[in-house]
């Protein structure tokens, strides 16, 4: 692949996971949600924001680790990737939580710019998996359930014009 397809690829790739073009970036989403409504769960609804958040950040932990890591064992689905139900969220975990999104997130960049990172070749550990496909999945998944907290946000009256 000739240097500069790699680095358009990387480069969209890298803001497709960053800001999600079609959609709202996670920052955005998830900027000032009051800490009351962090694990409010508006009726008929199974989840909070919360936990969607939550599931985020452990969905994306797992797909880095798993491309970094061949002994990486992933967490049993779907029980260890959904938090527990929980009245509130102090200000200290919801920090923890968004940072280390952020923080896998920088793991993954630094793999997809890192030269002698194949993106297409298959994980040896893996049954098919590659960089490219890992990308788009983290990609696909978070901006799945971003989508979701805007609709809890607007369902508890916490976004904007709702």
């Amino acid at each position: 692949m000739q240097t500069n397809e790699r680095k358009t690829i990387v480069s969209e790739l890298t803001t497709l996971i960053e800001t999600g073009n079609a959609h709202v970036s996670l920052e955005e989403t998830i900027n000032d949600i009051p800490a009351d409504l962090r694990a409010e769960i508006p009726p008929s609804l199974p989840y909070s924001i919360w936990q969607l958040l939550e599931h985020i950040r452990i969905t994306q932990w797992d797909i880095v680790e798993f491309c970094l890591s061949p002994d990486h064992k992933s967490p049993q689905w779907p029980d260890e990737y959904w938090p527990e139900k929980t009245d509130s969220v102090s200000d200290e975990k919801w920090t923890e939580t968004i940072e280390q999104i952020k923080k896998d997130r920088k793991r993954f960049f630094d793999l997809l710019k890192n030269e002698d990172t194949d993106l297409y070749a298959p994980l040896a550990h893996g049954d098919g998996q590659n960089i490219f496909r890992e990308a788009l999945l983290i990609a696909d998944h978070t901006s799945y359930h971003l989508g979701e907290i805007l609709v809890l946000r607007r369902l508890l009256k916490c976004w904007k014009n709702s």
